[in-house]
């Protein structure tokens, strides 16, 4: 399935030269706006998976554009394309939810690293999935799950920013059926390119079981620890006491405050350490037998003014999907 790919510039030159210099062993489907305005009617009626967006325009601007992706929620990966390149408006557009930024003229060296860097064709293929695997959950039922995360997230970020004194960014969770495979393809998505470390924790309580990953950049560690006021030299073995630390208060708190949703206690095993240092990439292909079909709860914290990234999926058994519906489905009762 090609991949649709929309061009939001002013200049019909400009949206040429940009087609000219995507990879051409990228199998897209191309659509082209010619302002802000035009633009957003695109994403509804085109539904591209990924936008590159000039930002001085007529009328609606790219800042303009990017808001109202924000506010309506729209899901599209956008990278900015234009010719003002101060470290400001880099800043302000990728606040405003832009993965990258591209001077112009655009070089396609520079764009197919951007691509690759971001493993942009991955998340697109993974959107598409999504989408497709929307079709497994009924959209009701896929609200409660997100809805009772949200709740229990919260919870969560609320003791973490307790504890490090700062404000937890808190995502809306993604909610899918997926296979092996399709899991497999979630995780490389995540930060694919930097050294990160995981953790994983089953779980199991009430006919429903699964596991807990955690996995967090190592980039977050040094700042983790100024948080926490540790001033020693930051060893593996510290770094592996802070995954831990991190680990207990997420994994903990989420699974506690949806327990009390379902009406169920879960009993956590110990953690296990499925790398440090790795690539998302290497811990997905050493771990692979950890994982089959299941419901996957995606949870993506970030912490303001710092930083530190923090993927957190609750990875429930296929065996217990029949239960969990009926736990929420009482929530849709009048």
């Amino acid at each position: 399935m090609k991949t649709p790919v929309l061009i939001c510039d002013d200049s019909t030159v400009a949206r040429r030269q940009l087609a000219r210099s995507l990879p051409e062993d990228w199998e897209i489907k191309l659509e082209y706006a010619v302002n802000g305005e035009d633009c957003l009617d695109k994403l509804q009626s085109f539904s591209p998976e990924i936008l590159f967006l000039d930002l001085n325009m007529p009328g609606m601007d790219g800042y303009q554009v990017l808001q109202a992706i924000k506010e309506r929620n729209i899901q599209v990966l956008v990278v900015v394309v234009s010719g003002d390149i101060q470290p400001t408006a880099h800043e302000r557009v990728l606040a405003l939810g832009a993965i990258d930024f591209i001077a112009k003229p655009c070089d396609a060296n520079k764009l197919e690293q951007i691509i690759d860097q971001h493993g942009i064709k991955d998340k697109a293929a993974r959107q598409r999935l999504a989408l497709q695997l929307g079709e497994q959950l009924d959209p009701d039922i896929r609200d409660i799950y997100q809805e009772i995360t949200n709740v229990a997230m919260g919870q969560a970020g609320d003791l973490l920013a307790r504890l490090l004194n700062v404000f937890v960014k808190l995502p809306i969770p993604n909610v899918n059926v997926l296979e092996v495979n399709e899991l497999a393809m979630a995780l490389r998505s995540i930060d694919q390119n930097a050294a990160t470390s995981g953790i994983c924790q089953g779980f199991i309580g009430g006919g429903t079981s699964g596991e807990a990953l955690l996995l967090l950049n190592d980039s977050s560690f040094k700042e983790i620890a100024s948080l926490m006021n540790y001033e020693g030299e930051i060893t593996d073995a510290v770094e592996l006491e802070l995954l831990m630390d991190v680990s207990n208060i997420l994994v903990g708190s989420v699974l506690t405050g949806l327990a009390k949703q379902l009406d169920v206690g879960f009993s956590q095993g110990h953690p296990v350490v499925l790398g440090q240092h790795r690539e998302v990439e290497e811990l997905v292909s050493a771990n692979r037998s950890r994982w089959q079909r299941t419901l996957a709860i995606e949870i993506s914290y970030g912490i303001e003014d710092h930083d530190i990234n923090c993927d957190l999926m609750l990875l429930f058994t296929e065996d217990s999907l029949k239960t969990l519906k009926y736990k929420v489905e009482y929530l849709l009762e009048d």
